[in-house]
């Protein structure tokens, strides 16, 4: 019986391992599952891009200059100080 429960403790230790084995793979796919060469790529057998709308790219350009201009205020305003 001590065999048999030796194994069993191998086994549930391996697949510890496995688990462990697994989510590295993952972590370095991006956590993304793998797919087929078929999936990625579109009916002309290029692969596709992911593309930002107009609205999305203008948002992110004001909130970007918003930044820059609160930090350039206040590198300004440090600078007055001295």
């Amino acid at each position: 019986m001590d065999i048999l429960m030796a194994l069993k403790q191998e086994r549930a230790r391996l697949q510890q391992q496995l688990k462990g084995v697994e989510g590295a793979i993952a972590a370095l796919n991006g956590s993304y599952p793998a797919v087929s060469r078929g999936q990625i790529a579109s009916h002309k057998g290029v692969a596709r891009k992911r593309t930002m709308s107009a609205a999305g790219r203008a948002k992110i350009s004001k909130l970007t200059k918003a930044r820059w201009a609160k930090f350039r205020a206040e590198k300004a305003k440090k600078g007055k100080g001295k």
